[in-house]
């Protein structure tokens, strides 16, 4: 077997309690993750999912470095990224995209979607010049289905969808190895979801992405992913594929997630009617 793309080892991390900052001094620090532990191979799609507070996106931008865990290993490809210095994780951050879960708030209303899609290639050094930087551009638009046109348009232009759908070109577009998806579809409507999902998938095929899912909803995760992790109070308290879990879910608060999942209610007759 080939080794795991991501190895966690006992990652711990604790952050700032704002709410219970003295006038004077720092802020008393609160537990966020609690000794987490899993591997993520290769290719592979693993769902993240707990309530809000559970430390699901937490984990998340531990393991893309946007945090500095306390203790414990990330490593990525080998490499124990848990305590690099930037300057040494600055050739690593095209493999580690994020696609956040408010497009609006991420991406800058005062660059065009072609700056914002082209910045980083260039940055990276993936587009030698501009007009490479717009080929490309034009190609990721292209892979998540909106024309080339949109290039010149700015974030408040765009709807909902059409503004994840940037994120998530923005993130293919540096041709990553790993890509965190970070409740990405919460703020969209039914067919939107939808569709990103659809979308998310297909790349994910195309371009042999490895990808991490966090989402609060079962169901979301049940359609794109192959493996479970179920997070509760900065632990894992599950961690199965896909199908097993949720045929015979084997913790009760994973029992408690399943439940919550919203079902149409058949009326009796209803065909008959």
């Amino acid at each position: 077997m080939s080794p795991p793309l991501f190895k966690i080892e006992n990652l711990r991390l604790s952050l700032p309690d704002m709410t219970r900052k003295p006038l004077f001094g720092a802020a008393p620090r609160i537990e966020i993750l609690k000794g987490v532990s899993f591997d993520i191979a290769a290719g592979s799609t693993i769902g993240i999912v707990g309530e809000s507070g559970s430390g699901k996106s937490t984990l998340g931008r531990a393991m893309v470095r946007l945090y500095e865990p306390d203790s414990g290993a990330v490593r990525f490809d080998g490499v124990d990224i848990a305590h690099l210095a930037e300057t040494a994780l600055r050739p690593l951050r095209r493999d580690l995209q994020v696609i956040f879960q408010d497009p609006y708030s991420s991406l800058n209303p005062r660059k065009s979607i072609g700056a914002i899609i082209g910045a980083p290639l260039l940055f990276h050094r993936v587009a030698a010049s501009a007009g490479e930087a717009r080929e490309r551009v034009a190609a990721a638009l292209d892979a998540v289905g909106l024309p080339a046109a949109f290039a010149s348009r700015y974030p408040h232009e765009l709807s909902g969808g059409q503004r994840q759908r940037i994120g998530i070109a923005r993130a293919i577009a540096l041709s990553p190895r790993f890509v965190l998806a970070d409740e990405i579809v919460s703020g969209l409507d039914v067919s939107s979801q939808a569709q990103i999902l659809d979308l998310l998938g297909r790349l994910k095929d195309e371009l042999k992405l490895t990808l991490a899912f966090i989402s609060h909803d079962l169901s979301v995760v049940r359609r794109l992913c192959g493996r479970v992790i179920v997070m509760r109070g900065g632990e894992i308290v599950e961690n199965r594929e896909t199908a097993a879990l949720f045929e015979a879910p084997q913790h009760p608060y994973t029992r408690q997630l399943l439940a919550a999942i919203p079902l149409p209610e058949i009326d009796p007759g209803w065909l008959e009617s």
